[in-house]
């Protein structure tokens, strides 16, 4: 349903064309922007066809981005890798793109509205919470992770003997956990297996949260417009927490046939993130199953509550996992993925 333009806001876009930022692109649309730009490198992707402003270049180029993000009103930061193969490379895309960012906002746009940084429940890591809230301290396991609690520190930490970025900008931090919907990969590999009717699940695993991409997309459009929520973290998480025979219930109803569930020992999974990674070696790729990712499913928490978003803007959920893993299946088989 088209929604009625409100409002003259304009918004600017980093990673756009990929899974997360290309719905949230979407939902600014169907809220009404009168402008979202969106940076693109080289192919326009998921946002062919949307009524966008492209801006070409990428977050290493300070002058794009003082032309990008002069005069808009909102600055959503979608941008980074979730799988490189060393430190340099996360710190590269996750923190050094993210302080560029931030430093042309500054330079060229201090008064924008609002900055919304996304993070990641991986930046957490090892909690003693079953449940992490955003009071735990951040102690990642993985690359990833890592970067992500690095940039987060980066801009807390004055810079340069001038303010930090969180003193000087209004910025929001939203830390989404395991995220899927349409057009993503990740989670891809679990439902060809269901479809197989084989269901991998690991033995003695914690709770699990995941959010569908257009409810997290619209967490993030409240948290940005939210007053509440100028200088302050959230995750942005599912109605509550799930674990891996949820999904597989889901999958499988959505598919129409059964599968069966074939226990995992955790150290199993080191096992199968190692040989996974070698493959992936030897025919020039890097698969989502690796051992960094191994090792945030055997170590690292995997659930969030988002209550302090439902109680600061509202954020809340509007997709069932029945119904969004449904339409996830549903657009996977469309699009001959599986």
């Amino acid at each position: 349903m088209k929604i009625e333009n409100r409002n003259s806001k304009i918004a600017f876009v980093t990673g756009g064309t990929g899974f997360i930022g290309s719905h949230l692109v979407e939902a600014l649309l169907a809220q009404g922007y009168e402008e979202v730009r969106c940076l693109v490198r080289s192919k326009q992707k998921w946002l062919e066809g949307l009524e966008i402003e492209e801006i070409r270049g990428d977050l290493s180029e300070p002058e794009v981005l003082w032309e990008a993000v002069s005069g808009v009103d909102y600055v959503y930061h979608i941008a980074g890798v979730t799988r490189a193969k060393d430190d340099a490379a996360f710190d590269r895309a996750n923190v050094n793109a993210t302080l560029n960012l931030l430093g042309a906002i500054r330079h060229a746009n201090p008064g924008v509205e609002r900055v919304v940084v996304t993070s990641s429940l991986a930046a957490v890591g090892r909690c003693e919470c079953r449940i992490a809230d955003e009071s735990a301290p951040l102690r990642p396991v993985s690359r990833y992770g890592k970067s992500k609690a690095k940039m987060e520190q980066a801009i807390s930490n004055p810079h340069e003997m001038q303010q930090s970025f969180m003193e000087a900008l209004p910025i929001t931090v939203v830390r989404p956990p395991a995220v899927y919907g349409p057009r993503d990969r990740d989670i891809l590999t679990f439902f060809q297996s269901v479809n197989r009717r084989v269901c991998p699940i690991v033995s003695g695993g914690g709770p699990l949260s995941l959010v569908y991409a257009e409810d997290l997309a619209r967490g993030m459009i409240r948290a940005a417009e939210s007053d509440e929520a100028e200088g302050e973290t959230y995750f942005l998480g599912s109605e509550r927490a799930y674990d891996w025979h949820d999904v597989k219930d889901a999958a499988t109803d959505a598919l129409g046939h059964g599968a069966l569930a074939v226990p995992v020992p955790p150290v199993l999974v080191s096992a199968a993130g190692a040989a996974s990674e070698a493959w992936g070696a030897l025919t020039g790729t890097y698969p989502p199953l690796n051992r960094e990712k191994a090792r945030e499913i055997r170590h690292a928490a995997t659930a969030c509550s988002s209550e302090k978003a439902e109680r600061d803007f509202g954020y809340a959920p509007q997709t069932s996992l029945e119904d969004g893993v449904a339409e996830t299946i549903r657009w996977y088989r469309e699009h001959g993925w599986l």
